[in-house]
């Protein structure tokens, strides 16, 4: 595609291959910004590229913005949870303003997040940081002395989560102190949280000039293994109230530009909790579920709002309108193999012959044994539904938990 000059030059941050399509279909010049084992791909497919190995902030970490300044670079977008920081640093500079990499610390460290959000005046759980295991047993009896349990009632769980991991990483549910052994010490520091009891929902919000220009609602079926967008009307008409917490949050975080993905809870009472907030794109494929259904490449809208060029006009123009615009709903299911040991990929008939079925991208085993799933773990593959009916889309993605995609 033809490029601009006279719109941003944009530094993707991390590898992509979803993303570094959608730039290369756009009309703003890009380059990506990798490790060094993407060199040989991207000379060989004549994608614009600098190393840069992301490891922890350092002195040398200013060489990289002032290398992006050299080339013209306006603005730097995070791929994953790992680039965050390294996009807050550069953008610091490219933008010339030092909060910038503040905030994006903000973004990263979970307790930080919760504090900022509570200083913001929005909801959240209680939460502390554990830094070894009698900080957690401290924790979960303290929780539960608090919900006035008696002798012999079940504990309410607690939530134990890595301080800067993306998602359901290092995510561990705690009920019992004996179950507190099984963490290995290495996983400390933790952020611990009580748990809360209500619909978990997430939120993908493109803001541009401090506005909210399109905000969906995915609806999670079982966290870590289903979602689907847009949500179902009985989610969806909460939307003038999630729009409201959503705001808050961009005022609460002093969000002017970019894409969020703010995750909550709402209580069968209707009250709204915070649960985090993540400045990139998020898990399970929602960017390509929804060009499934509203027909926008999300990657561009993304690096649309990060564009410091853009202009509200363009980015009216862009979005269409939430919802009323969707054609069906578009969900997908992360298989997890069922069996200790498995030998063959075998999608089972009722899944392929559903109407609602279009693709997957499971691949067959590599070793025979399952290797056993620390906290949530990682699927294996996703597959992917498209219809018109939501219920039966929620449902369908429910029931796919009961069949084994791995014999």
């Amino acid at each position: 595609m033809q490029k601009d000059p006279n719109k941003g030059y944009i530094a993707l941050l991390g590898w992509s291959l979803n993303a570094i399509e959608a730039a290369e279909n756009f009309d703003r010049r890009y380059i990506v910004v990798a490790p060094d084992w993407a060199e040989d791909y991207c000379q060989k497919h004549d994608i614009p590229y600098v190393p840069w190995n992301f490891e922890r902030l350092n002195d040398r970490s200013i060489e990289i913005a002032e290398t992006l300044k050299e080339k013209g670079v306006d603005v730097a977008i995070p791929l994953y949870e790992e680039t965050v920081e390294w996009a807050g640093a550069i953008n610091s500079v490219l933008l010339d303003n030092p909060r910038i990499y503040g905030q994006s610390l903000l973004l990263r460290d979970k307790a930080l997040m919760k504090r900022r959000a509570q200083l913001g005046g929005i909801r959240v759980g209680i939460f502390e940081e554990a830094h070894d295991k009698e900080d957690v047993v401290r924790f979960l009896k303290r929780v539960n002395q608090t919900l006035l349990k008696l002798d012999g009632d079940p504990n309410d769980p607690i939530h134990l989560k890595a301080f800067d991991k993306a998602g359901c990483l290092g995510h561990r549910v705690i009920r019992t102190p004996d179950e507190v052994d099984t963490i290995p010490d290495e996983e400390f520091p933790v952020l611990m949280e009580s748990h809360l009891d209500g619909w978990e929902f997430a939120v993908e919000a493109w803001v541009h000039k401090g506005k909210i220009v399109f905000l969906n609602i995915s609806e999670y079926v079982t966290l870590g293994y289903s979602v689907f967008v847009p949500a179902s009307p009985e989610l969806e008409k909460y939307r003038e109230q999630i729009t409201q917490q959503i705001e808050k949050l961009i005022k609460a975080f002093d969000i002017e530009f970019g894409l969020i993905h703010p995750e909550y809870f709402v209580t069968s009472d209707g009250e709204m909790y915070f649960g985090e907030v993540a400045y990139r794109p998020p898990g399970f494929k929602v960017f390509e579920l929804l060009e499934k259904v509203y027909g926008f490449n999300a990657y561009q809208a993304s690096m649309l709002v990060f564009d410091p060029k853009s202009t509200s006009e363009e980015v009216a123009a862009f979005f269409p309108k939430e919802v009323v615009d969707a054609d069906g709903f578009a969900g997908c299911f992360g298989v997890y193999p069922r069996r200790r040991v498995v030998s063959r990929l075998e999608i089972p008939e009722e899944t392929e012959d559903h109407p609602y079925f279009e693709s997957h991208e499971l691949t067959a085993p590599m070793e025979e044994t399952v290797t056993k799933r620390t906290a949530f773990g990682t699927h294996w593959g996703l597959i992917y539904f498209k219809g018109d009916d939501a219920h039966t889309l929620r449902d369908l993605l429910k029931h796919q938990e009961e069949l084994d995609f791995y014999v």
